[in-house]
């Protein structure tokens, strides 16, 4: 593949702009300057530079956000910054889009890809991935509250009751929970229905895959392979 193609698909900017990028010398493949836009790579695996910044090629952009508290998961938002802006420009502008969506007020795990078929795997309610959720409750609550959640509450609008697959409590007033359909609001309509309310949510989890201690809120990272691979299952 053409190095300004490559560029190109990467986000780095358009046609035009990759190309003047590579004839002015700030593009080097394996630490090794190139001057000649049209020259062609091996594009798997790649490494290579822009003014000093470090990329490897990528096909698809696969990666998870911590998401924290004030934003929107919107490319247009309109009461509060938008999940976006905590990314670099080159993965927006290379498409990624938001895989699910967070309240505002609702911080943790949020997913971001170019990858229709991953966005797909990853939306489908027929998946049946799990979504994990520290909950703090406003009031106290009892062994009841996790017993009707387990059992299923009947939420407006909806033709069945809906139930955590996985409950527990962690203190009087917090507990983690785990739904698979991923309805409006599921969380906190189910805690609103058993009697409680929600004042503090946090997606801990999706699947196998667990947040990353380390990532602080507002900070990204890729995805490896093992954690894709962690993401489907429900462990």
């Amino acid at each position: 593949m053409q190095l300004f193609r490559i560029l190109q698909s990467q986000g780095i900017g358009t046609r035009r702009e990759c190309q003047q990028l590579i004839h002015r010398q700030q593009v080097q493949v394996d630490k090794v300057l190139v001057t000649d836009a049209e020259q062609d790579f091996a594009p798997d695996g790649l490494k290579f530079s822009v003014s000093g910044a470090d990329f490897e090629y990528r096909p698809h952009a696969c990666l998870v956000l911590h998401k924290p508290a004030g934003y929107e998961c919107s490319q247009q938002p309109r009461d509060h910054p938008g999940v976006f802006s905590l990314l670099p420009p080159y993965l927006v502008r290379r498409g990624v889009q938001s895989v699910g969506r967070l309240d505002q007020d609702t911080t943790g795990l949020l997913l971001f890809s170019d990858d229709g078929g991953f966005i797909h795997d990853h939306t489908s309610p027929r998946k049946q991935i799990g979504k994990t959720y520290l909950v703090t409750c406003k009031h106290a609550f009892s062994a009841a509250l996790i017993e009707q959640l387990l059992a299923g509450v009947q939420l407006r609008d909806e033709p069945q009751p809906l139930r955590a697959s996985r409950c527990s409590a962690l203190s009087e007033r917090r507990l983690s929970m785990t739904i698979q359909e991923g309805k409006y609001h599921q969380v906190k309509r189910m805690i609103a229905a058993a009697g409680n309310r929600v004042e503090a949510l946090h997606r801990q989890a999706i699947g196998g895959y667990a947040l990353p201690a380390d990532l602080a809120p507002g900070a990204w990272q890729w995805l490896a392979a093992q954690d894709l691979v962690a993401l489907k299952s429900n462990v």
